[in-house]
C-alpha cells in the first residue's frame, strides 16, 4: 500500500531551503516588535519602568553625590571649583578668598599627615608604656582586694575580670559579625538610596508627578548641565575640560518677556544642527516641555539662541487686540503697522504691509484666516486702500467686508474659483495700466503716499484670497481650454499670480493668500516664494515647514512643525521684510490677537463709517478671456519680423480698450511666459514670425498635456 504525505502550508514553511523557511526569521523579529511596542504603550509597563529607572537612579546618583562627598573631603577639588566659577563670573576678591581657604586647607591636611607619620613612629612605646601601666593598675587593685579579703588569691582577681570581659566581647562580635557582613551592602544601598531620593537623582519623567521641579528659574549651572547631559560625547567631554566648568560658554541670561534668553557658545566639533535636533531632549533636561523651548542660530560662528520660557507661560492668553479696545484707532498703508500680537518677549508685534505680497499657511482649523482678516480689519481703518476679496472657503469669515470690499467673492465651487480667477486677472491688467501711467508721469520715486491719496488711479488695490489651494487645485478649465489652477504656463490662476508678484508691489497691487497644508501641487514655488511676508501656524512636517517659511529661516530654527496641533492656535512663525527683527534673525514667533467674528463685524462697521458707501460685487461678469498670444500672431500675420512699436500700434487698433497700455516691456513679458524674447534689426527690437509660431506651438504643448 502506498501511503501519500500531504504537505499542508506550515509543513512548506518549515522546510528547509525553503522561501517560506528563510523569512521565519524576519516573522519572529517582526511579532517581537509587535509584541515589544505594544508592551510599551501599556500604561503598566511604563509605570514599572518609571519605577525602575526612578528608583535605580536614587542608588546610582546617591553612590554619585557620596562619592562627591567624600572626594571633596579628601582633596582640594571643591575649592579649585570654587575657584575657576569666580574667575568666570570675574569675581576677583572671591578668588582671593578662595585661594586662601586652600591654602590653609592644604597646610592644615600637611600636618596632620606629619602628625601621623609621627604618631607611627611613637605608637610601639605608647602602647608598651599604656600596656605597663595598665598591668601596675590591675596589680595594684589586687593588692588592695588581697589585703582586705585577708586572700593573697585575690590578686589575680582584676586579671581574670579583664580576660572574661576581653572573652564575651569576643563572643559578641562572632555572633553579630556574620549577619553584621551580610547586612552590610544592604544597609550601605539603602543609605545610598535614601541620599539619591532627597537630591531627587532620578530624570524628571521618571519622578512621582509631586516631586517633579517643572517651574525652577534658569540658571547658569541648570544650563550647562541640560548642554553636557545632551548625549553628544564631544560636547560632554569639552564641558568637562574647560577650566569655568562650562560656565563660560554662556552669555548673560536675560528676562525676555514670559522667558529668558541666553546665547551658547559651542566648543569646537559640535554643530549647531546637533543641537537643533536635540531640542526636546534639551527641554526636557531644562525642566520644560519641548514648545517651551525654542533655538534659534544668531549671527555669530557656532552659537545657539534659547529662549526658555517660564513653565506653562505660553497657555496663558495674551489678551484682546488693541483694534478691539480702542475705539479711536487708524491705520495708514504707508506709515502704520497693523498690531498683529505679541513675540515670545512679550513685545508688541507690529506688521507693515505697505505694497507686500502675504503668504500665511497652516493645517485646518488653526487660525489662519483669522490672523490674516486681523491685518485687513485694520488696513479697512485706512479708506483710501481699496479691498478685493476671494474666500474660497464661502463660511462668512469675511462677511463683514459686504459694503467695503469691492468685491467679495464667496464658495468653494468651480465656479467661484473662476470668478476669483476673474478678479486677480483684472488686477494684472490693472497693475499694466497704472506702469503705463507711472512712465508716463515721470516720477521718480514710485508711487509716493501723495499720489496714492490724491489720485484715485493709484489707490492702493489689496486682493485677498483665502483658501488659495481651492483655486490651485481646481482641474476646471475656461471657454479657451486653459485650465484655472495647476502651475504650468496654461494655469490662468497661477499666472496671474505670478504677475502680480513680479510687478505689482510698485504700483500698489498686492495680494494676499491663505492656504491650507502646503504642497507643490496645492502651492507652486514659484507663487509662494514671490511673497514678501511668509507666516505659518503649525505644519506636520520639517518639508512643509521650509515650503511655508523659505529653507533658509527653517535652517536657522524656525520651526512651525513643532508647534502643537490644537494647542497653539493662531501662534505663527513669520519669516520675511515688514515685520520687526533683531539683526541676523530669520524668523520670529508671534502669538497673534484673536478677533472674533462679531468684533470682526464691529470693526468692519467702524471702517464703513469712515468710507463712502462701496457697492459690493458679489458676482463678476464673466468675460471672454483675451487670447493675447493669437491677437499676437494676427498682427503679425506671415511678415517675417515687425517692429515693436508696429506690433503695439496694430494690437491697439485690433483691441484699445484691451491694448491701450501696452508698451515693448509688456510685449516682452507676453513672449517670455513662452520662452521667447524680440530681435533686433538695425537697432530697433522687432517681434520675430519664427518667436511667435514657437510660443504658439509650445503652448499647445502644453494644453495637450494638460488635457
Amino acid at each position: 500500500m502506498t501511503v501519500t504525505m500531504i504537505k499542508t502550508p506550515q509543513d512548506a514553511e518549515d522546510a528547509p531551503g525553503t522561501e517560506a523557511s528563510s523569512t521565519r526569521p524576519e516573522r519572529r523579529r517582526a511579532r517581537y516588535r509587535r509584541i515589544a511596542r505594544a508592551a510599551l504603550q501599556d500604561e503598566r509597563v511604563r509605570t514599572a519602568g518609571r519605577l525602575t529607572v526612578r528608583h535605580g537612579a536614587y542608588v546610582l546618583g546617591g553612590t554619585r553625590v557620596v562619592g562627591r562627598r567624600i572626594w571633596d573631603g579628601r582633596t582640594a577639588s571643591r575649592y579649585e571649583r570654587m575657584i575657576r566659577a569666580a574667575e568666570a563670573a570675574g569675581l576677583l576678591e572671591e578668588v582671593k578668598e578662595w585661594e586662601a581657604r586652600g591654602q590653609n586647607y592644604r597646610a592644615a591636611r600637611h600636618r596632620r599627615r606629619m602628625e601621623l607619620l609621627q604618631f607611627a613612629l611613637n605608637a610601639p612605646k605608647a602602647i608598651g608604656a599604656g600596656a605597663v601601666g595598665g598591668a601596675g593598675i590591675l596589680l595594684l587593685i589586687g593588692i588592695l582586694l588581697a589585703w582586705a579579703n585577708h586572700d593573697i588569691t585575690d590578686v589575680a582577681a582584676p586579671f581574670e575580670t579583664v580576660a572574661d570581659l576581653v572573652r564575651w566581647v569576643s563572643i559578641i562580635v562572632g555572633v553579630i559579625w556574620g549577619p553584621a557582613l551580610a547586612l552590610a551592602p544592604w544597609i550601605g544601598l539603602a543609605a545610598v538610596w535614601a541620599i539619591g531620593q532627597h537630591r531627587h537623582t532620578a530624570p524628571q519623567w521618571a519622578l512621582p508627578v509631586s516631586a517633579r521641579d517643572l517651574g525652577a528659574p534658569i540658571t547658569a549651572s541648570i544650563v550647562v548641565v541640560a548642554f553636557r547631559d545632551l548625549g553628544i560625547s564631544a560636547l560632554r567631554k569639552a564641558i568637562d575640560d574647560m577650566g569655568d566648568v562650562g560656565a563660560g560658554m554662556l552669555s548673560p541670561i536675560a528676562i525676555a518677556g514670559c522667558g529668558v534668553e541666553v546665547d551658547v557658545h559651542l566648543p569646537s566639533g559640535v554643530s549647531t544642527e546637533e543641537i537643533q535636533n536635540k531640542r526636546r531632549k534639551l527641554a526636557e533636561n531644562l525642566n520644560r516641555h519641548e514648545h517651551e523651548v525654542f533655538i534659534t542660530i544668531p549671527p555669530q560662528p557656532r552659537t545657539v539662541r534659547l529662549w526658555i520660557a517660564d513653565s506653562g507661560a505660553l497657555d496663558e492668553p495674551i489678551g484682546a487686540s488693541p483694534l478691539v479696545l480702542d475705539q479711536d484707532a487708524t491705520a495708514d498703508y504707508y506709515t502704520g503697522s497693523a498690531p498683529w500680537g505679541q513675540n515670545l518677549r512679550g513685545d508688541a508685534v507690529g506688521v507693515s504691509v505697505k505694497q507686500r505680497h502675504i503668504l500665511l499657511t497652516g493645517l485646518s482649523n488653526q487660525g489662519k484666516t483669522a490672523a490674516l482678516r486681523a491685518l485687513a480689519l485694520w488696513l479697512a481703518l485706512d479708506e483710501t486702500v481699496d479691498f478685493y476679496i476671494a474666500d474660497l472657503k464661502g463660511v462668512g469669515d469675511w462677511r463683514g467686508f459686504d459694503g467695503l470690499a469691492e468685491v467679495l467673492i464667496q464658495g468653494p465651487t468651480d465656479e467661484h474659483v473662476a470668478q476669483a480667477t476673474d478678479m486677480v486677472e483684472w488686477a494684472v491688467d490693472e497693475m499694466q495700466k497704472r506702469i503705463a501711467l507711472l512712465e508716463e508721469s515721470g516720477a521718480t520715486d514710485g508711487v509716493t503716499r501723495e499720489m496714492a491719496r490724491t489720485d484715485k488711479r493709484f489707490r492702493p488695490v489689496v486682493l485677498i484670497v483665502d483658501e488659495a489651494q481651492v483655486a490651485y487645485g481646481c482641474g476646471a478649465k475656461s471657454p479657451d481650454g486653459r485650465p484655472y489652477g495647476g502651475s504650468k504656463a496654461t494655469s490662468r490662476y497661477f499666472q496671474a499670480v505670478k504677475r502680480i508678484h513680479d510687478q505689482g508691489r510698485a504700483v500698489n497691487v498686492t495680494i494676499w493668500e491663505g492656504t491650507q497644508d502646503p504642497t507643490d501641487e496645492n502651492l507652486p514655488k514659484r507663487s509662494r516664494e514671490g511673497n514678501h511676508i511668509r507666516g505659518s501656524l503649525v505644519l506636520g512636517t520639517e518639508s512643509q515647514a521650509k515650503m511655508a517659511l523659505g529653507e533658509a529661516p527653517v535652517d536657522a530654527g524656525a520651526a512651525p512643525h513643532k508647534l502643537r496641533r490644537g494647542l497653539d492656535k493662531g501662534t505663527l512663525v513669520v519669516a520675511g521684510e515688514g515685520i520687526p527683527m533683531e539683526a541676523g534673525q530669520a524668523s520670529v514667533t508671534v502669538r497673534t490677537h484673536f478677533i472674533s467674528g462679531e468684533d470682526a463685524v464691529t470693526l468692519t462697521d467702524r471702517a464703513k463709517a469712515r468710507r463712502a458707501n462701496v457697492a459690493t460685487v458679489h458676482k463678476l461678469e464673466v468675460v471672454q478671456p483675451v487670447d493675447h498670444l493669437a491677437d499676437l500672431a494676427a498682427v503679425v500675420g506671415r511678415e517675417s519680423r515687425v517692429r515693436t512699436t508696429e506690433v503695439i500700434h496694430r494690437l491697439k487698433t485690433r483691441n484699445h480698450a484691451v491694448y491701450e497700455h501696452w508698451n515693448g516691456a509688456r510685449l516682452k513679458a507676453l513672449l517670455a511666459e513662452y520662452g521667447e524674447e524680440p530681435g533686433t534689426l538695425d537697432g530697433y527690437p522687432v517681434v520675430k514670425l519664427e518667436s511667435v509660431e514657437r510660443a504658439l506651438e509650445r503652448r499647445a504643448e502644453e494644453l495637450a498635456e494638460v488635457q
